[in-house]
């Protein structure tokens, strides 16, 4: 086991405090003083811009920001734009993932003598963790989800005759000192008019997906917390261990 992740559930808590958390989060994780963590929290009605984002993907106006009551941000994670509200579980892992953790060498050229090298952080690894636990929470859960090639996030397929649908976007930040940023967004029981005013990801051809959508009798965000929680730990090989900021 790779030691102790420590989880702390934050409740509703506005972007920009949550942003800011990370990254003093990180500067202690990246300094030895605190244990990988991972944050699981809820936004207020938020959309955020990722590296690619584009902003002809935002459709509504200013006025009707305002009347949803939706802030926007631009921050360094992955991706194009996404939104965050309450009813959706949003969960940052802080984690080291270097030395010592998900890395991958650097390449060399035929021929090329092997010189002393910094690792680099598997970015492409890391997000294919975090899809997989996601899967596996969902499957406890009730709900068969998948991966799909060349398209990042967690995926449903309620009706073989449409499209599949989004449940969990995932946009993420290694930073310098290898420490793992920003995470994924778990579909729950949103209000999914919210998505009416972007175009998620960037992909106009894909619908957006949640559980209450998809069962009966949807599970409590705590319990979608704990499954989340549960295979977490299982996938990247930790105790979890909850605690408070």
């Amino acid at each position: 086991m790779s030691g102790q992740c420590v989880v702390h559930r934050l409740g509703l808590l506005p972007y920009q405090e949550a942003w800011e958390l990370q990254n003093r989060l990180a500067a202690e994780i990246a300094a030895g003083e605190r244990p990988p963590t991972l944050l699981l929290l809820e936004h207020p009605h938020t959309y955020t811009f990722g590296r690619r984002g584009q902003k002809r993907h935002l459709l509504w106006d200013e006025n009707e920001l305002s009347r949803r009551g939706v802030s926007v941000h631009w921050v360094d994670r992955g991706g194009d734009i996404t939104y965050h509200g309450p009813g959706q579980l949003v969960g940052y892992p802080l984690l080291p993932l270097l030395p010592g953790g998900l890395h991958a060498g650097s390449p060399r050229q035929e021929n090329e003598l092997p010189t002393p090298h910094l690792p680099r952080a598997d970015y492409i690894g890391y997000l294919r963790r975090l899809e997989k636990t996601l899967i596996l929470a969902l499957d406890r859960l009730g709900v068969t989800s998948s991966q799909i090639d060349g398209l990042t996030g967690v995926w449903v397929q309620p009706d073989p005759c449409l499209p599949a649908a989004k449940i969990a976007a995932i946009g993420v930040k290694v930073d310098v000192r290898g420490v793992s940023l920003h995470g994924f967004a778990l579909n729950v029981n949103p209000d999914m008019s919210y998505w009416q005013g972007i175009v998620a990801c960037g992909l106009a051809d894909y619908p957006a997906a949640s559980l209450a959508g998809l069962l009966d009798q949807p599970p409590t965000m705590e319990q979608v917390m704990e499954s989340v929680v549960s295979a977490f730990g299982e996938v990247f090989d930790y105790q979890m261990v909850s605690d408070t900021v």
